[in-house]
């Protein structure tokens, strides 16, 4: 199957295009957006992997669903568009920055493209939701998808950082080697669990000294 994603993702998920199951998922989302509103944009299912190709992966965020209000999610976890006001988690990920690295975060309002330029790979487990029913995409085979997504660069790249925030993310993670990559878990920075743990977490200074580390560029968060 020809899915449009950038090459260099393209040569390392080609197996899972031809899958059966994403050609079943493919069917589903083409019939969502035909019948009712979905998000993100069409152009944007992809966004994350068009913004991080697979060669300039250094830090990986795992999110779970995208927005489903108007004009929110634009195909990268927790990020939103230019001039939509910023969503909880999100205010709280930008207070943990300020108060781990000493400074406020370098971007202008919460769409994060920025970071997925320097190579932040903000990858949600499912990519589309219908408008205003969250997790109305999960269990159709995005998941399958992206649990692919995540072993693959675990496998074939060395050195990465991922964070995994609350335990939908840690248990997507599970599959990671964590003898290769630094993987980084806390508590979720939405507002039920943000002061359970996330507070105080410092991933990003420890995301930047690994990388350091490493020998590459650290993050401007």
């Amino acid at each position: 199957m020809d899915v449009k994603i950038e090459e260099s993702w393209k040569k390392v998920l080609q197996k899972e295009f031809d899958e059966d199951y994403f050609a079943e998922l493919v069917k589903f989302v083409k019939s969502e957006y035909e019948k009712s509103t979905v998000y993100p944009p069409a152009r944007f299912i992809f966004n994350a992997f068009e913004l991080t190709p697979f060669d300039k992966v250094k830090v990986v965020i795992l999110g779970q669903d995208p927005y489903h209000g108007v004009n929110q999610a634009n195909g990268l976890a927790f990020s939103v568009n230019d001039g939509v006001q910023m969503p909880p988690s999100l205010v709280n990920i930008y207070k943990e920055i300020e108060k781990d690295l000493g400074q406020k975060t370098a971007n202008k309002n919460g769409n994060l493209e920025n970071w997925a330029k320097q190579g932040v790979l903000m990858l949600n487990a499912t990519l589309t939701v219908q408008a205003g029913i969250a997790g109305s995409h999960q269990n159709k085979g995005w998941e399958k998808f992206t649990d692919a997504v995540i072993k693959i660069l675990s496998e074939q790249k060395e050195n990465l950082v991922f964070i995994l925030w609350g335990s939908y993310a840690q248990k997507k993670g599970s599959v990671i080697d964590e003898s290769k990559h630094l993987v980084i878990k806390s508590a979720h920075p939405s507002p039920l669990s943000a002061y359970n743990g996330f507070f105080g977490s410092k991933p990003f200074s420890q995301a930047n000294t690994y990388l350091i580390f490493k020998d590459k560029e650290p993050i401007n968060w």
